[in-house]
């Protein structure tokens, strides 16, 4: 999922949230992406398969109309058979697809699983119902409830030397079980904390994993983390490789330093000396940039 655009393909037209003769009416015409109990949706050679609303039961969550009028929703169901298709993960296929449709199912899922997890209120207990086309949901008291984003910050530090000889510090969180006995390394990530800035997170979150202290952090770019509702905000940061790594056993199972040259071959599949993260995050994006823009 490498959209790094501002305009967005889909606009989720928000003042058609609440024209329920509206969304009738784009329902009877719509495309929708249907998402699986499991988070799943089905893709095809062509990407997202998104199919007709006829017949589709489920609560409706529209999603945004196209240049040429065409409405989006969405619903949770288990998906119909389709012939060439079959049901992945985002974080499977993400890299594959192109921009509308990896912005639609992360919108779907992220609202799904919003709703999922607030079908009754945090206050009363109470049901709550949905509104707005899938984007409120109102207890008995009256009382709305909104979807939740959760901001978290993911940074690749590394050393600033130019070359093959350049290093950049990533980790192997502890749930990572290896594969075929080779191990899987990231760059460190956390959730912002109240009352923090993004970039104190970043120094606070590799502080606390890895020992390290950093500087010069820098903003990257950012990526929809809807599992569940985490909005993933992309640094760059620097730091001396001469201080020793002190890992956090709670969250990480080992962290160092590599070179350039090390994950440059992992990322041309010379060398499966480690693994790295799936092609569709932000973590990949920002190790690829940094093996590319200093070599």
């Amino acid at each position: 999922m490498t959209d790094t655009g501002v305009w967005p393909p889909i606009d989720r037209a928000a003042h058609r949230r609440g024209d329920l003769e509206w969304l009738e009416a784009a329902w009877e015409r719509a495309l929708v992406i249907v998402i699986a109990p499991d988070g799943r949706a089905l893709t095809g050679p062509d990407g997202l398969v998104l199919v007709s609303s006829t017949g589709l039961e489920g609560e409706r969550m529209f999603l945004g109309v196209d240049a040429d009028g065409t409405p989006y929703f969405a619903i949770a169901a288990e998906p119909s058979t389709v012939e060439g298709a079959e049901l992945r993960h985002l974080w499977e296929i993400g890299h594959e697809l192109i921009p509308r449709d990896a912005r639609l199912f992360a919108q779907a899922l992220g609202l799904i699983q919003w709703h999922n997890d607030h079908r009754f209120s945090p206050m009363t207990g109470e049901p709550t119902t949905m509104e707005q086309a899938g984007w409120v949901r109102r207890d008995a008291a009256g009382e709305l409830h909104f979807p939740r984003t959760d901001p978290a910050v993911i940074m690749l530090v590394h050393d600033g030397v130019p070359g093959p000889e350049g290093r950049a510090l990533l980790g192997s969180g502890i749930s990572w079980v290896p594969s075929q006995g080779v191990r899987r390394y990231s760059t460190l990530a956390g959730f912002v904390e109240p009352g923090e800035t993004a970039e104190a997170a970043v120094a606070r979150e590799v502080l606390e994993e890895a020992g390290v202290y950093v500087r010069h952090v820098t903003y990257f770019g950012s990526q929809p983390h809807p599992f569940p509702r985490s909005l993933m905000l992309g640094f760059m940061a620097l730091a001396d490789p001469a201080e020793p790594v002190r890992i956090d056993p709670a969250e990480l199972a080992d962290a160092r330093w590599f070179t350039r040259t090390e994950v440059g071959e992992v990322i041309e599949g010379i060398s499966s000396a480690f693994r790295l993260p799936n092609r569709s995050s932000i973590a990949f994006r920002l190790i690829t940039r940094w093996v590319t823009e200093e070599s």
